[in-house]
């Protein structure tokens, strides 16, 4: 009996293997280039249910980091809401690590606002990367999608995250909207913190988060608790 449930397991797994890749509704995956530094980036870009019928409608648009995982899950957590109309429909965009490179070399570089020479990786290139997004993932976007302009969202986490907090201080007007989850303000000896500010005649709504735990009292190596409630009182500083 366990011989045939070892064979049953390993058959599962294997079936389970086959099927790993998936497509999810209404969304394509296409590659677009830095005509500056010359990188790859691979947009994921996902329509809403409405986008086909209403030919007239234009759409908000969120802009998300690091793809490879945010992109799947933005999409289920918002597919519900916007089918069952409790939701605004929107337009995603993901926009993933250069190709050829790992996850971790392409992030760091591209969202860290301050070269460190004590790291092993690039970092430092947010303002180059600020700009690929706002000259040319922008401009393919709304050229080829009925996407609002005005109506822009930036969502970012950690690396994503302070990176978000560095456009907001730098080019707020890049975006109408900011969700900024668990900040890596830590970086570069907070360095963020000391970041001139760039007003804005437009409002802009700013939502952060951050778990109540993410703190070195409970094992963690960074206080990213204290690192959000300095970034919420610069960002506070900034609105008023």
């Amino acid at each position: 009996m366990k011989f045939l449930l070892t064979i049953v397991i390993l058959l599962l797994c294997a079936q389970c293997q086959a099927q790993s890749s998936f497509a999810i509704p209404r969304s394509k995956v296409l590659d677009i280039t830095d005509p500056v530094s010359g990188r790859e980036y691979p947009l994921f870009i996902k329509l809403p249910r409405s986008y086909d019928p209403q030919l007239s409608q234009t759409y908000p648009v969120i802009y998300l980091t690091d793809a490879l995982y945010s992109f799947q899950l933005i999409s289920g957590a918002t597919r519900f809401p916007m089918n069952s109309g409790t939701m605004q429909e929107f337009i995603i965009v993901a926009i993933s690590y250069d190709k050829g490179s790992k996850g971790a070399q392409s992030r760091v570089r591209d969202y860290t606002q301050r070269k460190v020479h004590d790291w092993k990786l690039m970092t430092g290139k947010a303002a180059e990367h600020a700009t690929f997004i706002r000259e040319t993932v922008f401009s393919y976007i709304e050229t080829h999608y009925r996407a609002d302009p005005a109506k822009r969202t930036f969502v970012g986490n950690s690396l994503g995250g302070l990176f978000g907090a560095y456009i907001l201080f730098s080019q707020p007007d890049m975006f109408s909207n900011y969700i900024i989850g668990s900040p890596s303000v830590w970086f570069a000896d907070n360095d963020i913190l000391t970041q001139s500010v760039v007003k804005s005649e437009l409002a802009k709504r700013v939502y952060m988060a951050v778990g109540a735990q993410e703190s070195p009292e409970f094992g963690q190596q960074q206080d990213m608790l204290a690192g959000a409630k300095a970034l919420a009182q610069k960002i506070e500083q900034q609105q008023s």
